[in-house]
């Protein structure tokens, strides 16, 4: 309009240049208003928007106006104030557009990213369960490698044996009775699910009341559980590689015998298991990791099954009971079994 009415002096161009100015901040009125009202239901936003477009333009049509007449010194502007309103509302409209128009591509955008990044949490999750159960597998397969040990089933069929030769029939048929329970448990019980305590415990002594046949008198027992920890859950037959590694590298080996304790108690929100033997009067390795007296592969049996039932929400120590054999602590977060919820 400028080039159109030729007023080209610096008074108009002065006058063109400072009503932009005004315009500009009039603009961040509006931003904070639209952003004010943003969360507001669409009606709401639209009858307040363009009651803030009509305000705003109307200021600033009144600023240019007194501003033009006192820039260019010239009259009789205001009976235009028609055209010029018209004109600050056309500019802001198409400004308050542009702004919702920007906004709503951010947001289509930031929405287009947050799915992406959802789907390949997805994917990653999927990834991960599928690694879980792959490895829950393996250490199933390895657990029931642990429970039906070839020695140990040959061993508690010779104890049988040597019984019925000396006519010990009802110790004989006990023993049956005992394995039969204990091998239904292993092979019942999904390694994957979680049992009380008090059940992991009657297990292991089944095992442990077998196990006797042979040592009789070598082999002492010494098992203590708070009553506040017998309804907590645990991994089906956790500790059973480790029971069985007590009684191939201690108790056997030693020829007086020896003893294994369990102690489980309450520590806080947690469950504190610590199983130990009395060794084989040999020195043991206590480092994390290593082979402790041979005891290597069913000591990482179970620290990957702790891995996958808690991830890093566990502890696990290796260390030297006070006898000198090899002393497992391990602490897990206490989760009530429903039947102690009922």
């Amino acid at each position: 309009m400028t080039l159109w009415y030729e007023q080209t002096s610096w008074a108009y161009i002065g006058h063109n240049l400072l009503q932009a100015v005004i315009a500009a901040l009039l603009s961040l009125i509006l931003h904070l208003i639209f952003n004010a009202i943003w969360e507001l239901p669409i009606t709401v936003r639209i009858v307040v928007g363009l009651l803030a477009v009509l305000v705003v333009a109307l200021a600033w049509t009144a600023f240019r106006i007194a501003s033009f007449m006192w820039i260019t010194e010239e009259e009789n502007v205001w009976s235009d104030f028609g055209g010029w309103f018209f004109g600050a509302i056309f500019i802001f409209l198409c400004w308050s557009t542009l702004y919702h128009g920007i906004r709503y591509f951010y947001l289509l955008d930031s929405e287009h990213h947050m799915k992406l990044q959802a789907e390949a949490l997805v994917g990653a999750e999927h990834i991960k369960r599928l690694n879980a159960e792959s490895a829950a597998k393996e250490a199933q397969l390895q657990m029931l490698r642990y429970q039906l040990n070839p020695h140990f089933l040959f061993n508690t069929l010779n104890a049988i044996s040597s019984l019925v030769q000396l006519n010990k029939a009802e110790q004989a048929n006990g023993v049956i009775v005992r394995l039969s329970r204990f091998l239904r448990y292993s092979l019942d019980n999904n390694p994957d699910l979680k049992v009380p305590l008090r059940r992991e415990i009657d297990a292991l002594m089944l095992y442990l009341e077998i196990e006797k046949t042979r040592f009789e008198e070598r082999l002492h027992l010494d098992f203590q559980v708070d009553p506040d920890v017998e309804d907590a859950l645990l991994p089906s037959l956790l500790f059973q590689p480790l029971i069985e590694n007590s009684v191939k590298y201690a108790i056997a080996k030693s020829p007086n015998g020896g003893a294994i304790r369990f102690r489980a108690s309450k520590a806080g929100e947690r469950v504190r298991l610590v199983l130990s033997d009395t060794g084989s009067n040999k020195t043991v390795e206590s480092s994390r990791g290593k082979r402790s007296g041979g005891r290597g592969i069913g000591l990482k049996n179970t620290l990957d099954r702790l891995k996958i039932a808690y991830g890093e929400d566990f502890s696990f120590d290796l260390g030297s009971s006070d006898s000198g054999g090899l002393q497992t602590t391990i602490e897990i977060p206490y989760e009530a079994s429903a039947e102690e919820l009922v």
